[in-house]
This record gives C-alpha cells, structure tokens and sequence, in this order.
C-alpha cells in the first residue's frame, strides 16, 4: 500500500504545484481526501480552502464530493481569496474589530466621483461625460490601492518631467482627485471596494505571520498579483499546518530562460516568477503535489504537451535555438525508444480555421453536441468573446440544449431591462413609434386600455407614417381614421370602435408621459428621475415586474439610481435614456437554467482551473485573445512607472498562462477565424508561435502539424443548406387571374406601372394588397413631392389671377408649412429650408411667366374617360397637377421633385402619364368644358439645388395630339391583350427602369431570386 500524501510533513515554508497537464480542482480534491484517509472524516471541517474566485470554490467543492463518492466527509471552508469578508472564515470572529468601514456602492460610487468632477474640477461638464472621467478615475485608484501604493499625491510631481501638455494636465487633476476622493469618502463614512479588499488581504497576511492558524490552510490556484495576496500566500505557506499549491509551474523551462522572465510581463510564467522571486524562493524548492494514478501513456502525451506549450510560447530572445531543441528532444526520445515528443504533444490539439463567425458558431455548437453523445463525457467552450459565446448558445437551442454559460446575458437584453431601457425611452421621446410599439407590446406590459386591439388601431392610425410631434397630432390622425371615407361612406361600426379604443390608449398613454415628465422642468436630478422611471414601469407592468432575476436586476439597478443618483446632478430626458441604456447594457445577469450541466461555455478568466474532457479554445485573434494592451487615460507608461504601477502588459502574460492550462486538456481544439466583422482578422500570436514550432519540427523530415481534417464545419454548413445541390430560387413570376378579378379602371400612374411591372397591377388591384407606411418613416422623396404640391396649389387658389408681390415669401411660406405637415422634423428642415427658399425664388418667376399668356389654370383636376374592350368597357382616371386652358387648346403639367422621363422613354410608350392625360382631353374633356386639344405636355422639375427648377417640354403642337393618340391606341390593346385569361402579369417586363422606379411588390414577386441570383431577364416593352 503507497504511503499517505503528507501536505504538510515536510518543513515550512511549503510550495507545491500541479502541472500544466493535469486538471487542477480535481488533483487538489484528491490530495486533499488522500491527506485525510489517515485523520477521522471531520478533520476537514476546521481546514481552510483558499482560491481565487466563488466559481473555483464551488467547482472545488463539488469535485471533492463527487471524488469522496460514498466515503462521509464533512467539507472544509471554502473562500474566495479575492472577496473576503471580515466576519468569515478565516478571520476569527472579533479579529478585525471594527476598524474598517464598509465599501461603498458601485453606483454610487461612480456617480459621487463624477459629482466631485463637476463641481471641483470641471463645472458644467455633460453628467455623461463626467461619468466616463469617474470611471477612468476609479480604475485608477483601483490599481493602486490593489498595488498598495502609497503617497498616491506624488502623482502631481510627475508633471516636472519633459511631458507633453495633455499628460501634465492629467497628472494635475490627479493630483487633486486623489486628495479630494478621500475626503469625500471619509464624510460619508465608507471606504472604495478594493482599498477594503487589500486591506483585509493585508491583515490576513499580517495576522498569521504574526499568529500563524493552527488548523490546515491550503490557498491553491492563486499567483499572487496583488502584493497583498501573494504575502498571504507566503504566511500560508510558513503556517504550521499550511501549504500553497501553484497552478501550471513551468519545472521545464531552462534555467537561464526562467531567470529573465522578470524582464518579460507578457510569458505566461511571469507572475509565478514574481511571486516566488518575492519571496525568495527558488523553483527547484516548489514540489509536485499528489498526483493520482494515470494510465502511462496518457501521461506521457500530456507532459509532451505541456513542454510543447511553454516552449512555444518562450520569450522572444530564448527561440533562437528551436530547432536545437527540437533535435534534442527527438535524440533523448530515440534513446529511450519512445515515440517522437513534437507528435506527442500534438495528439489530441488540433486547430480549426473558419471564414467568419458565423462559421465558428456553427461548428462550434456542432462540436459541443457531439460530445452528448458519449454518456458522462464534458466539454467546456472558452472564450473572451462574449458574442461568439452567445451565438454558439443560440445554435445549440435548435437540440433544445442550453448549456451552462458563465458570461450570463445583459440585463439590456431581458425582459425587465427592455422594458425599463423602453420606459425610459418614451420619457425621453413619448411619440417615438419604435420605443412606444416597444413598450405597448413588451409582453410584460399588462393589457389595460382595450389590450392588443387597441394598440394594433393606434399604430395603424396614427404611429405609422412620419413620426408625429405632439400628441394633438395623434389625436387629429385618429379623428381622420374615424371620418367618412372619400366616397362619402361612413366608416364600420368595428372601425369606429378600434378608433374609440386607441383614443382612451392615447389619453392614458398621455397622462403617464406627463406624470413621468413631471420632474424634468428642463432637467431633472437623477435619483428624482429614476423614481418617475420607477412609477412609469409599475404603472404600465405592475409590481410583478420585479420578479425573477432580471426584475431582480432591474430593480437593484434603479435602487442604486434613487439612492446614489442625487450626486450626479441633474440629467435632460434624453441624458437620462441614454445613461439607463449604458447602464442595463453593464449589468450583467446570471440566470442559470442550463439543462446540459456538461456542457459550459465559459470566459477566459472563469475558465481558470476549470478542465474538461474536451476544450474548446475559440477567439484566437489579436485584439480578442489575447487583448490588446489596456490603454491608461490619464498616466504614460514613464509615469506609471515612476508610480509603481505595473505595466499593461502584465495582464497579458496572465491570459497567457490561462491560455496554455486549457490547452493542456487531453482534447483541446484552437479555433480561428479569419475575419471578424467583416474585416480581416490577425490570427493570435500564440497560434503564430506553434505553428513556427511544428514547422521547424517539420524541417526534421519528421512530418507533424496543427490542422487536422475536421468534417465538423461541412456537417455545421450542411444543415443551414437546402437539401438540393443548386437552391431552388423562385422564377419569375406570372400569374394569370381570372378575367373578373382582373382590373377595369385604372388611373394613369397605374397605367404607367402597368406597362413596366405588370405584377404591380396584379397585386395592388386584383389582390387589393397595399402598402403600408412604416411607424416613424422619414419624410423621404415621395413626402416632399407631395409637399410641393400641396404648397403650389394652395398658392394657385389663394392668388387665382394676380400672384402677390411677395409671391416668392409666401410660396416659401407655403412650402415650409407643407414640409412641416407631411412629416419633416427639426433636423431635415434645417436642410429643406435653404432648398425651400431657392425653390420658391424659381416657382415665382417661372409662376408669373405662365400666367403671363392669360390661360385659365385647373390644379388637381379629375378626368376620365371609357374605352370600349372585349371584357366590357375600360375606365381610365387622370388626376392632372395642372391644366392650362387657352383659347388654342389645353398644357398639362405635372410637378416632379425627382427624375423626369426622357423624351425617348415618352416617345416609347413607357411614360405615358401626360400623353394619356392630354388623349382623355381630348376624346372626353373636362366636366364643364367639354374636348380640348392637348398643345403642350410638360414636366417642371422642382428640387431647389444648384439648378433649383426646369420645366421640360416634351411635346407641343401637333407632335403633343399625335403622342397623345398614339398613347390611348397602345392603351386600347394592352387592355385587349390583358382581357384574355391567358395573358399573364409577370413582373417586371422592362428591368431596366428596377434602379430609378423599383416597386413596393419586388419582394412579394421575389424580384432578388429570379433577377439577380437566377440570372432571368426581363421581357420586350409591350
């Protein structure tokens, strides 16, 4: 029988480590429990675990149960090391006294240092800015009161050096800050959260240097970064009964390599360099902890793996004898008749190189399934990229699997935050469609006020279209809903009901934007603002909001907001929305749920220590893992320096040695994509690195390599893609209706679609389907158009016979007013008002010139006229912009703001608007005038630009009655030719007009199927 595991026989001071290779919590577990087979089962309950973070302690915990199988154990106190608290193990109750006062809220924190911002240093700074100075100030002081630096005021004295002005004016408000901050918090009575942190690790460490514990104390997994944690560490390691195992101690690495690592922050060794240079301990002293039995060749694969990793990733000036190495290794391989070491290492690591995200989730999901597949098998996908980690656990839903995801979701994304981020939206803007929809149809939202029926008829009546400025608008939109239709019928009795109903919607939904408004005079203080939000919310969802740990979330965000948000000062409606949105967006919620516990998809720092049977590393590009180096806003690096700060790039060296203990797993697979957002991505340079190692092992005519053939990325593409080798795309469609539902009116815009895009017809008249404006559209092209037209008849009937002297002020006038009513906001007036006025200036002129020949002027004027046909007589509508009647005959004019046809698109028969106006004048007339000749066909373009106006005559005279007749003889046998079943509407018969007149039916048609990605053609010109 092999002798018991004695952590604590050997003399003090005790280090231990467990390799790279081996799975940290597990092996710690084990010698823990083969410790105590010598010692009765409760001697464990009065040991102290320490470990760097809850989610180790809880991973601990339950290796050492499952690992303990039936045997009794009564489970030793676990603690974080970096979240103590001085009330708990392993202070003794009373230790500390009362000496330290407690820490202040992290909201409250940031909004006090911002108002210390304002009102110190910066007066009438933006309350969001100040916010972003407080959290580069607070992260500041963070790392130097995790460092324990002293005399922080001396930062001030950095401003002597040869610097440049910006750094001298951020040493000098440091300078202050660090004075000011302190005091502040003194008045409060409270402490910054990591100054108490430190402090108590500093007390620890003190205390049992001073008194070490009698009772076992194992602090494992740790690499004291901060000062005060690694002199913990080091009492640990002299206490009695105490001991300190080290995570992934490189015992390989050459001598003369391992001495310079102090001078290398970014080797992932580098921090247990420190810790152990600290405290003068050298790394042949460091012994292995309890090892637990292994098959052989699993070991051997493993160590080969490890020695692969840590020799990759050497320091720069240490690779120059790679290849040297590499044949020694393969030489003492040879001797002892064992298989090749570089191979040996590569067993089981492969890299998966993908195009794109996207690509990565898919088979990343894949992979992560796979593994179900096998009973009691683990796989843990680690990440700092949060939205990857997302993406993978939305494509693992379609299995119904939700794995264990550590980076939880932001409270901006769940219910309860979207519903406060959209409460907080409607008191910024209450008539936004997009934010009002939002909050009427968040499903959390109780449905008073005629429920669904009356939000659908409020957003049919009055949010779609341009966004409406004031609620008298809206009620205006439903009051025209409720009004006979233009046929003179009175609306439905269901209508006029979903009119009442989106009325009392519209007046309750008033009476909460006022209430939730009163506080914002102009501005409003923030904790008066959250409480308006706070009452908003209950208002429209009820107290039951809160409920779950989203509501739990959101609740707890605007406490901190009520009672922090006093020192922020005062904030303006949209200041307060977007700080809300910045602040659910930081949240982070941890909901659980996790149906599949073996699977984890876990971020780089939560994956510390964590080993499962198969790793997945993904997001190995620069920039993402590792991270870029932390960018210090107010110091340069000779200024932290001079501090006593570290260096950025220490943090690198960290992820890099998280890096190598994942990669060590049995399987472990390096994902890389080679882009990200659409741009190109550099691939990690610890990917670079091995990949350098294995080519060099490969000039040893010894061949070995990363990529492996993985069918994991076709089979993840195969089950996006349609069944068929070639997707099926739709072709051109041509439907061929019954003749009693095909059309026998049509105005002559229609007949102008009719003649491009046959399908238009089909859809709008025979499947009645119209479009519908979209809530809150900008006032685009076609609302401006039909402001200038507006504004011109307006103009023309209030001056019938002399225009004004001021005609140009009054047409300005005019169409300001009409851009105002047809949607226009603040901001695109700014841009139309110069355009309006150059507009004006031109219609003037050109105005009086017209009417200057003494002709009688029609605006919008209804003409029509029926055209005998197979299927019974054809009625053709014209709703003219302007007639001009003279006593030879008749000028149609229509305005346009955009293109005008060509005289070749006229000629053709493509743009027959004005030829078949002036042909219905002439075979049918007006109402009270009877037949008049067309004698000018007129297009005025009117855009306000550098050319602000054009009027464009295509045809006069004789030439105008000859297109006009040729016009109404096409007409006639395409109405012909379209009363026979037979004939089809397909779309788009002339393509080439798709850029300038695409129309609102193409999707319906799947115009980007059959046109674009099918290749079809479009049709002759009929």
């Amino acid at each position: 029988m092999s002798p018991r595991f004695a952590p604590f026989g050997p003399p003090g001071p005790r280090w231990y480590a467990v390799e790279a290779r081996r799975p940290f919590l597990e092996d710690l577990a084990a010698g823990v429990l083969n410790w105590l087979g010598e010692h009765p089962p409760e001697a464990l309950s009065d040991a102290v675990v320490l470990l760097p973070n809850r989610r180790a302690a809880r991973a601990f915990t339950g290796a050492l149960a499952r690992l303990a199988g039936d045997r009794p154990v009564l489970l030793p106190q676990v603690r974080p090391l970096g979240d103590l608290e001085e009330d708990e193990p392993p202070f003794a109750p009373g230790e500390l006294g009362l000496d330290l006062p407690p820490a202040i809220a992290p909201l409250t924190r940031r909004f006090e240092m911002a108002r210390m911002i304002v009102e110190d240093f910066s007066p009438g700074l933006a309350p969001l800015r100040a916010l972003e100075m407080a959290d580069a100030l607070g992260g500041f002081l963070d790392s130097c009161q995790l460092e324990e630096i002293g005399e922080l005021e001396r930062v001030a004295t950095l401003v002597e050096g040869d610097l440049a002005e910006h750094w001298q004016e951020s040493a000098r408000f440091l300078g202050l800050a660090v004075e000011a901050w302190p005091k502040r918090l003194a008045a409060m009575g409270l402490v910054d959260p990591a100054w108490r942190r430190a402090r108590l690790l500093r007390l620890l460490a003190e205390a049992w240097t001073e008194r070490p514990p009698t009772q076992p104390v194992i602090a494992a997994g740790s690499t004291g970064t901060a000062p005060a944690a690694a002199d913990v560490l080091a009492a640990v390691a002299a206490a009695p009964q105490g001991c300190v195992v080290l995570p992934g101690l490189d015992r390989d690495l050459a001598g003369d390599v391992w001495s310079r690592l102090g001078d290398n922050e970014q080797h992932p060794q580098n921090a247990l360099w420190r810790l152990l240079d600290r405290h003068g301990v050298a790394r042949e002293a460091v012994r292995p902890w309890f090892e637990p039995a292994e098959d052989p060749a699993r070991a051997v694969r493993g160590r080969a793996r490890q020695r692969l990793l840590n020799e990759a990733l050497r320091p720069a000036e240490a690779t120059d004898d790679w290849r040297d190495l590499i044949r020694t290794l393969r030489a003492d391989a040879f001797r002892e008749r064992s298989a090749d070491p570089i191979a040996e290492g590569l067993e089981g690591l492969s890299v998966i190189t993908v195009r794109a995200e996207e690509d990565a989730a898919g088979a990343l999901a894949l992979m992560m399934r796979e593994t179900l597949e096998t009973p009691g098998r683990t796989c843990a996908l680690v990440t700092p990229d949060l939205a990857l980690g997302r993406r993978v656990a939305a494509r693992l839903e379609r299995w119904g699997v939700t794995a264990d995801n550590s980076s939880g979701q932001p409270l901006s994304r769940m219910p309860a935050g979207r519903l406060v981020d959209l409460a907080a939206r409607f008191i910024a803007t209450p008539l936004d469609p997009h934010a009002l929809l939002g909050l009427l149809k968040h499903p959390l939202v109780r449905p008073d006020g005629g429920g669904d029926r009356a939000v659908g008829a409020l957003e049919e009546y009055a949010l779609r279209g341009p966004r409406l400025r004031d609620w008298a608008r809206a009620r205006r939109a439903l009051l025209r809903a409720g009004e006979p239709r233009d046929d003179g019928k009175p609306r439905s009795v269901q209508t006029l009901e979903r009119v009442a109903e989106a009325g009392a919607l519209l007046d309750r939904l008033e009476s909460l934007s006022d209430a939730a408004r009163a506080p914002f005079a102009d501005d409003a203080p923030l904790d008066a603002a959250a409480r308006a939000l706070t009452a908003l919310v209950e208002a429209l969802a009820g107290p039951e909001v809160w409920a779950g740990p989203d509501g739990e979330a959101a609740a707890s965000l605007l406490v901190g907001l009520i009672e922090g948000g006093a020192s922020l000062g005062a904030l303006s409606r949209t200041d307060f929305a977007e700080l809300v949105r910045t602040l659910l967006g930081e949240e982070t919620v941890r909901t659980g749920g996790a149906n599949q516990p073996r699977l984890r998809i876990l971020g780089a720092i939560e994956a510390r220590l964590v080993r499962a049977d198969r790793m997945i590393l993904a997001g190995l590009e620069e920039g993402v893992w590792p991270n870029a180096a932390p960018t210090d806003p107010f110091l340069s690096r000779p200024m932290r320096k001079a501090l006593g700060l570290p260096p950025p790039e220490r943090r690198l060296g960290q992820t890099a040695q998280d890096f190598v203990q994942a990669a060590c797993a049995d399987e472990a697979i390096l994902v890389h994509s080679e882009r990200r957002g659409g741009q190109p991505a550099v691939k990690s340079r610890w990917l670079w690195r091995l990949e350098m190692l294995t080519r060099g092992a490969n000039a040893d005519d010894t061949p070995v390599g990363l990529e492996r053939p993985s069918a994991h990325l076709d089979v993840a593409r195969a089950l996006d893609a349609p069944a068929a080798d070639r997707p099926d795309y739709a072709r051109r469609p041509a439907p061929t209706p019954p003749l009693a539902r095909r059309p026998r009116e049509l105005p002559v815009t229609g007949v102008e679609r009719w003649v491009r895009d046959p399908y238009a017809i089909y859809a709008r008249y025979v499947l009645n389907l119209r479009q519908m404006d979209r809530p809150g559209q900008s006032a685009e092209a076609l609302a401006r158009g039909n402001a200038v037209h507006k504004a011109v008849e307006r103009l023309t009937l209030s001056w019938p016979e002399v225009l004004p002297d001021d005609c140009a002020d009054q047409l300005e006038t005019l169409l300001l007013e009409e851009l105002g009513h047809h949607g226009f906001e603040d901001a695109a007036m700014a841009r139309e008002a110069p355009l309006a006025r150059n507009c004006a200036r031109w219609l003037s002129g050109w105005e009086a010139e017209r009417r200057a020949r003494g002709v009688e002027i029609r605006v919008e004027e209804k003409v029509e006229m029926w055209i005998p046909a197979p299927a019974g007589p054809f009625r053709l509508t014209a709703k003219a912009d302007r007639i001009e009647l003279s006593s030879t005959g008749a000028a149609v004019l229509d305005f346009k703001t955009g293109q005008i046809p060509s005289p070749k698109q006229v000629r053709s028969g493509f743009s027959p608007q004005l030829t078949l106006t002036g042909a219905i004048l002439a075979e049918a007339g007006l109402k009270d005038a009877g037949p008049v000749q067309p004698e000018e066909l007129t297009y005025v373009r009117v855009v306000g630009r550098k050319v602000p106006g054009q009027a464009a005559v295509r045809a006069s005279g004789d030439e105008a009655v000859a297109l006009s007749e040729a016009a109404l003889d096409g007409l006639k046998r395409r109405i012909a030719r379209f009363d026979d079943e037979a004939t089809p509407y397909p779309s788009w018969v002339a393509p080439q007009f798709m850029g300038s007149f695409g129309g609102n039916y193409d999707h319906l048609a799947r115009v980007w199927e059959w046109h674009v990605v099918g290749g079809e053609d479009g049709g002759e010109a009929e």
